[in-house]
Order: C-alpha cells, then structure tokens, then sequence
C-alpha cells in the first residue's frame, strides 16, 4: 500500500509539473525583438519587450549632421509600429506626412508625435563610424556603426511564451546587453572633421521609404 501511495503522489506531482509547464508554454510571455544580418541570418542584438514598449533608433543625418531619433514600438502580435520622429532641422527625407502624428517642439527639437504606423519588419543598411546608428533599449545603448558598419540588418519581432521569457530572464541570450554595460561607443568624435563618402541607400519599410525618398547613409 505505501508503494502505492509513493507512486500515485509521484505520478500526480509529475501530472500537475506538465501541466504547469503546458501552461506557461502557451500563456503570452511578451516579445523578443531581434537585429540579425541579412547576409548570413546572425543574431546580433536580441531585446525583450513588451507589448507596446519603445525602442530608439539614434543617427547622425549623413547630409545635414544632425541627431535624429526614431522611437518604435512593437504590438503583442509582433508587427512593429514608428511612434516618434525628432530631430534638430529638417533634413532630406524628413518632414510629416499629412495625416500622420502630429508636429511638436521638444526643445530645441521638432518632434513628429503619436504617429503609430506600421513599418512591419524592416532592413537597414548600418552607417559608418560618425553616423553612428545606435539602438537605445531600457537605458543602454549599442553602437551598430561601431562594430557592424556598411552591413545590412533587418529588425524583426516575434511573441514569446511566458516559459521562454522566464528561462531568458535567467539566461539572457548573449547578445542581450545588460543594463550596466556602457555605451558601445562608435568614432564619430574623431569622424566629424573627415568628409564624407559615398553613400548606400537603405531598403526598408520605414517611415522615408513610404514617403517614396530613399535615406543614404555615409560610409
């Protein structure tokens, strides 16, 4: 009988264990937003996000040498969505597009706010060192220019169950920055007194593509 007894709570206890981790494969866990290279499919960052939660594109506008941020957010279904444009003067393919967000002035900045439309999955062509095309995610911030110049990347997002979020908050991929890690700085401070070269453009479904205007990087 205690045999039994032993094997029963050890099968219910094994029942209830599959059952939890059916559940927490199913249940939503949020997203993971993933920059990977277009030539060879690598990974070189992947974010956790959540549904609605914002990430920064920052450059330096390869004619006008400007700042320019682009603040995206992602959906629970994963489709991605440009939020927020802002930059100091208005440079080539930048400017509203009638009907879409509203412009505001942040400072010395103007801002084109509460835009919220679709870009779906998107490629861009990485600029050299003094573009300086950084992700901004939960207070870091990654230099793509700094280490992946002239590559093309294409930025993706897809929902994760709650299972896989937890294990990634244990384990978080290695590409993952940390909240304590530094700036990957790129060399646009020795770059500013060098002329810029040719240009490449940019595939993407981004906000200037739609506008037909196709952005140029320096390289």
């Amino acid at each position: 009988m205690k045999v039994k007894a032993a094997f029963l709570a050890l099968w219910g206890t094994t029942v209830i264990a599959v059952g939890l981790l059916l559940v927490a494969w199913y249940l939503p866990g949020g997203l993971e937003l993933n920059i990977r290279t277009v030539e060879n499919d690598r990974d070189l960052l992947v974010l956790p996000l959540r549904p609605g939660e914002r990430f920064t594109i920052h450059y330096y506008h390869s004619v006008e040498n400007a700042p320019i941020w682009e603040e995206h957010s992602v959906d629970a279904h994963g489709h991605i969505y440009i939020e927020e444009e802002r930059y100091l003067k208005f440079g080539a393919g930048m400017g509203r597009m009638p009907g879409i967000g509203r412009m505001v002035k942040k400072g010395p900045y103007e801002a084109i706010e509460e835009m919220h439309m679709p870009t779906g999955n998107f490629v861009l062509r990485v600029g050299s060192p003094g573009v300086d095309h950084t992700i901004i995610w939960r207070n870091t911030r990654t230099n793509l220019s700094a280490k992946f110049s002239h590559i093309a990347v294409r930025f993706s997002a897809s929902p994760v169950s709650f299972l896989y979020a937890g294990y990634r908050s244990f384990f978080p991929h290695s590409t993952t920055p940390k909240a304590d890690e530094p700036e990957q700085r790129g060399s646009r401070a020795k770059s500013q007194s060098s002329q810029r070269k040719t240009s490449v453009s940019i595939c993407s479904k981004s906000l200037a593509s739609l506008r037909l205007c196709v952005r140029n990087w320096s390289i």
